[in-house]
């Protein structure tokens, strides 16, 4: 089968806040659903009955199951909701791994920035001259590596398994490399503007930047963020699978909604998938505490070091409608500037964000039912609107 291109689009923390329901199709869900369990905290701290009612009613037909964490200067709230699995109609494991898909490029950029603050990557260089076999004489003008952080390289996007669910579905336990996903890329030729005067956000431009951290400490990519992102952060529970399909440990099961022939549909299990494609741009696994470890390690500045974490809060001038940083990208709420980055695999979605101050914060993961759909999605909606009010 031709391997054909494919690229995601991430969401952004806000999604759509005002949007109203999608209309999908229902299914039978185990009797009796389980009640979201939470616990809320003072007046002054999240509001847990808007968030209590985000999670009502899961399992239904958007979403299996959610986990939430809020934090703001007040307190801090934590609920989740829904099954384990649809079979058993167990309770969701609170302190469930799930695919966090592209909140990857987070520990990929803070990677980076990590080595050039020890002087062993230097964002002004053209990438072309780290990984001079990857680069074809098309690519004659430089690309630096600030330009890979930030989305505006002009590299198209690398080739995948197909162009929809049932293609992709059809090899979930086939692997595509990283090396042949960047080649296939690099072989279709520069984009027609000049690097660093548009932004496209491309899943290309982060396993570009995991085969640079390869080739710059002659270690593995899952190695070195570990080493500089996970272990500082304390991420004991998060991890990197390469080619193992499987989420090890306690997990709440993904599936999505497939349309059968006749018009009706039917929930595919869709938790077991080699992903080893997304790499360094979307294939970390890990829990909601951990990610909130993260945004507050991170953005306290006790992983990446200043002038480089500037990077992370700095958007490319010159370029309209840029809104993304290196790792990050950025949206106004109710007045208040939220910093963060969503993902999602088929099965599963997540968003990590927060204000700089960390005044406030949300982490979330929701098995949805139609993860990589472009439209609105009511749980995690809900779930942002509650958490941002």
């Amino acid at each position: 089968m031709r391997v054909r291109t494919h690229s995601v689009l991430a969401a952004s923390v806000v999604l759509a806040l005002a949007a109203g329901p999608l209309a999908a199709p229902a299914f039978a869900a185990p009797p009796a659903p389980p009640a979201p369990a939470a616990a809320s905290v003072g007046r002054d701290g999240p509001n847990g009955e808007a968030l209590r009612a985000a999670l009502d009613g899961l399992p239904n037909q958007y979403a299996t199951a959610a986990l939430v964490r809020v934090g703001t200067t007040g307190g801090d709230w934590h609920g989740s909701a829904g099954v384990r699995d649809l079979a058993s109609g167990r309770p969701a494991h609170p302190d469930a791994r799930f695919r966090a898909g592209s909140i990857t490029k987070v520990v990929t950029a803070a990677t980076v920035l990590r080595l050039a603050a020890q002087d062993e990557i230097d964002l002004d260089a053209p990438v072309q001259g780290y990984l001079p076999d990857l680069f074809t004489p098309d690519f004659d003008q430089p690309i630096s590596v600030r330009r890979l952080l930030n989305h505006t390289s002009g590299i198209k996007p690398g080739d995948g398994f197909g162009d929809d669910f049932a293609e992709v579905y059809a090899h979930r336990y086939e692997t595509l490399t990283p090396q042949e996903v960047a080649a296939s890329a690099i072989a279709k030729g520069p984009e027609d503007f000049a690097p660093g005067t548009r932004q496209q956000y491309l899943n290309i431009n982060y396993t570009i930047l995991g085969l640079l951290i390869e080739k710059v400490t002659g270690r593995s990519y899952a190695a070195e963020a570990t080493r500089l992102v996970l272990r500082p952060a304390g991420m004991h529970h998060t991890y990197f699978p390469g080619t193992d399909p499987r989420i090890r440990g306690p997990h709440n099961r993904g599936y999505q909604t497939v349309e059968r022939p006749d018009g009706t549909t039917r929930l595919v299990d869709v938790t077991e998938w080699n992903q080893a494609d997304r790499w360094a741009a979307g294939d970390m696994i890990s829990t909601t505490a951990d990610l909130e470890k993260l945004l507050t390690k991170l953005f306290r500045g006790k992983i990446v070091p200043q002038p480089e974490l500037e990077e992370m809060f700095t958007t490319p001038a010159g370029v309209p409608g840029a809104d993304r940083s290196a790792g990050l990208e950025c949206r106004e709420v109710g007045g208040q500037v939220f910093w963060g980055k969503s993902g999602s695999r088929y099965g599963y979605s997540a968003v990590v964000a927060g204000t700089r101050d960390l005044s406030r914060t949300l982490v979330y993961s929701v098995n949805s039912t139609d993860a990589k759909s472009a439209g609105p999605k009511p749980v995690a909606d809900a779930i942002a609107a509650a958490a941002l009010q």
